[in-house]
């Protein structure tokens, strides 16, 4: 029997040192930048193992990171928690409810994103050289796993740009990250069954009809018995008062753990019932936000760091880097995926301004090509220099993300915030308690504004909008909205909660600041620049404080048309 000696236990500790705190500071630095902490994670691995330090001071390396079996386990299986984690807060992020209500426009996003790269990156792979084949008896794997990979997009990557741009309770945000999150349950479904036909090792139709049904039947009891379950259990811990977040993300762990071991039981991979399970979880509206959050930081700030860099350990990057694989999977998933989300989003009503934001946010492949292609070079699917240009490529279209779609949402026209937003629309003190108190005080105030809707079908509008995706954001603010038939123009109506209102905000703090934004039912381009203004021009605490002090309706005027006649300038030009 092997026992962990003093030695590998020291050398794990000063690993896990080396890796999370060189991940970590890089991170941050470009995290500065506005740019993902993926590149840093995955170059320090690199700069620690065979690439750099390996090839330059390889006593050091071998000396530090040691070829020793015990010791890569301990390292390995840190690392597979991460992956395992990663794949359990996707589909936590994951809002079936928001993607059924959207189903029709959704559905024509998600399948166009994911039929258009399958079929053009099968197409073109095929006539790869021989020498880039693992195996030629696995041709046709190969060819299913490359297609496969190219059309899962980086949902996370996606929604930390919307958040950067401040888009992140837009509708159009909404849109984007339901279509995501089916394109990722239709991608993780594919690569699945692709996977169980490769351990396996044959494909033939009763092979990939047990496969397939299989993958079907499980996903189908999970997404139906199995959200139920979750929820009735998230929902006894609360009513039962047990201790938080701790008694969630138990049952969570417990229940990611019992997927995982079904869904490897059954010939399909593990890491596709911890995606599963937090599907199952996430649709929960009994769950904390605050729950949400702790498995979200407790994954980002430990887990994946240690797992993107551990990579680098395993490969020598300049050894098997092809530049003409680099070149050829990074254009071929930056473009078959921006084509196949644009031609989806094309036949919905979207208004044509939206579409180039739809497409650019599916075009990352980010963290979900890295893990699949990981998986896939464990079982000799691919070969190491296929891994090295996924993991480049992946690297090119996360950087270029954040960039691009920058570009497409503030090339849209300039709108006066001002203009729709006055004095008579301010309440110093709202008086209510909850969430929906607040929104039937304003929306009684919009309705006097207005003159020509009724009060109940605004409030009606703005709950069901509410129930759709949650519009509480960090620091305290609230943006409940809602597109409404016949308005002529949008109305913003502004309310102060001096003692603060539970919105089940993600930070877990009580809102004070709450805006509700009604526009016209066809502009949702208006509606995007004013949530951004407002998310950009509140959410700076010394205005926050200012607001907060002002005494009368007056004083909070004055602060508010200060602030955003300054933005209205600076972002003129």
């Amino acid at each position: 029997m092997n026992y962990l000696s003093e030695n590998n236990i020291f050398l794990f500790l000063v690993q896990v040192f080396l890796l999370l705190g060189l991940s970590r500071l890089l991170g941050d630095i470009l995290r500065r930048w506005h740019q993902p902490a993926l590149p840093a994670e995955i170059v320090v691995g690199i700069v620690l193992g065979p690439t750099i330090l390996g090839r330059f001071f390889p006593h050091v390396q071998a000396a530090i990171f040691p070829v020793n079996p015990i010791q890569m386990t301990m390292l390995d299986t840190m690392a597979w928690f991460g992956v395992f984690y990663l794949l359990l807060e996707t589909g936590l992020e994951i809002d079936l409810l928001s993607a059924w209500r959207q189903r029709g426009e959704v559905l024509k996003i998600a399948v166009a994103d994911i039929v258009v790269p399958i079929s053009i990156a099968y197409v073109v792979f095929s006539f790869l050289p021989q020498q880039y084949f693992p195996a030629p008896e696995n041709r046709t794997l190969f060819l299913l796993f490359m297609a496969s990979v190219i059309a899962i997009s980086a949902m996370p990557i996606a929604a930390r740009a919307l958040n950067e741009l401040r888009m992140i309770k837009t509708d159009l945000s909404s849109l984007i990250m339901s279509a995501l999150s089916v394109n990722d349950i239709l991608g993780w479904l594919i690569f699945a069954v692709v996977l169980g036909l490769s351990i396996r090792g044959e494909i033939n139709i009763f092979n990939i009809s047990i496969l397939f049904a299989a993958t079907i039947g499980f996903t189908a009891l999970a997404l139906t018995f199995g959200r139920m379950f979750a929820h009735w259990v998230i929902e006894r811990i609360r009513v039962r008062k047990m201790p938080e977040p701790g008694s969630s993300l138990t049952f969570i762990s417990l229940l990611a753990l019992l997927s995982g071991a079904i869904t490897h039981k059954l010939g399909i991979h593990a890491i596709f019932g911890f995606f599963l399970a937090g599907i199952m979880v996430g649709d929960s509206r009994s769950l904390p936000e605050k729950s949400r959050q702790v498995i979200s930081q407790m994954v980002y700030a430990i887990f994946i760091p240690l797992f993107f860099a551990g990579i680098g350990l395993k490969i020598d990057f300049l050894k098997n880097f092809d530049l003409l694989l680099v070149i050829l999977f990074t254009g071929l998933g930056i473009s078959t995926k921006f084509l196949g989300a644009w031609i989806g989003v094309s036949l919905t009503k979207v208004s044509k301004g939206n579409r180039l934001p739809v497409a650019i946010a599916h075009t990352a492949g980010g963290m979900m090509e890295i893990v699949v292609g990981l998986v896939a070079l464990e079982h000799r699917l691919i070969s190491e220099p296929i891994f090295t240009a996924i993991v480049c490529g992946a690297m090119i279209s996360s950087i270029l993300l954040g960039p691009w779609l920058s570009f497409a949402i503030n090339r849209r026209r300039n709108i006066s915030f001002l203009e729709f937003f006055n004095r008579r629309g301010l309440i110093c003190d709202l008086q209510s308690t909850s969430k929906n108190e607040a929104i039937v005080q304003l929306c009684d105030m919009a309705a006097d504004q207005e003159g020509t809707l009724y009060r109940e079908d605004i409030v009606s509008a703005v709950m069901a909008r509410e129930s759709i995706v949650g519009t509480a954001v960090e620091s305290g603010i609230a943006l409940p909205h809602s597109r409404l038939l016949g308005l002529r123009r949008p109305i913003i109506i502004f309310g102060r909660s001096l003692i603060g209102i539970d919105w089940n905000s993600p930070d877990g703090e009580p809102t004070h600041f709450v805006f509700l934004i009604l526009t016209p039912l066809n502009d949702d381009d208006i509606q995007v620049q004013i949530l951004r203004a407002i998310s950009r021009v509140i959410s700076r605490k010394d205005i926050q404080d200012e607001l907060l002090r002002a005494q009368n309706s007056q004083a909070i005027w004055t602060v508010m048309n200060r602030e955003f006649t300054v933005y209205q300038i600076v972002h003129r030009f």
